[in-house]
């Protein structure tokens, strides 16, 4: 199982977080919220989903919805590989496993992405955020649970390669095996929780290796 955003692509490399944070702050200011200066300031889209999700009515919250996955779907045309992310799904699949992305972006917007590069037909299952229910986005287990039911397995029997910690918790939480994908040198010590950490994919490629299989 594969995180989205980091390990298989940049995804807002194109169309900049902030801006698409900055978008949802003002259609949530034109509905006339009364937002904290934390959330009015917030450079990431999904801390602001998240905070609607909590503190506004649910026709609201499926306007941000609806606005964010435009934008992402928008993102995703100029989102840049993650250098070895693809030969990761490629090569998992040619040894014989079953690949999932469990993404806490639009479930469109990494479909449309897999799609543009040939990669579709390489994932068995994209679990996406569940609309306008960001509240139960990773951290919460759920979305790991559903993939790990996708592709057959037992949770301890699985591993998620995530770039965050709400990646190792939502893992750890689930009962599945976690890998830590430091992509930043900040993230090096608080990843040590998970059961292995790497600095880059290309790591997990020479692990699927068939000699090393």
């Amino acid at each position: 199982m594969l995180d989205f955003d980091g390990p298989v692509c940049s995804v807002f490399a194109g169309l900049p977080a902030a801006r698409v944070a900055a978008e949802l702050v003002g259609l949530l200011r034109a509905e006339r919220v009364d937002l904290p200066s934390d959330v009015a300031a917030e450079s990431d889209p999904l801390a602001v989903i998240r905070w609607t999700g909590y503190h506004c009515d649910s026709a609201l919250t499926a306007a941000v919805e609806d606005a964010l996955t435009a934008l992402e779907l928008r993102a995703v045309a100029s989102a840049v590989p993650t250098p070895y992310g693809h030969d990761v799904i490629r090569s998992g699949r040619g040894v014989g496993l079953a690949v999932a992305i469990v993404s806490n972006n639009s479930g469109r917007a990494v479909s449309a992405y897999l799609a543009a590069h040939g990669l579709a037909d390489q994932v068995v299952r994209v679990v996406g955020r569940l609309y306008a229910r960001p509240e139960l986005m990773k951290p919460e287990p759920g979305m790991v649970l559903d993939a790990v039911r996708a592709v057959g397995g037992e949770p301890r029997a699985c591993v998620l390669v995530g770039d965050s910690m709400s990646d190792i918790v939502a893992a750890r939480a689930a009962g599945a095996r976690v890998v830590g994908y430091a992509n930043r040198p900040s993230k090096v010590v608080p990843f040590a929780v998970a059961d292995a950490l790497i600095t880059t994919m290309a790591d997990v490629v020479a692990a699927l290796s068939p000699d090393n299989l």
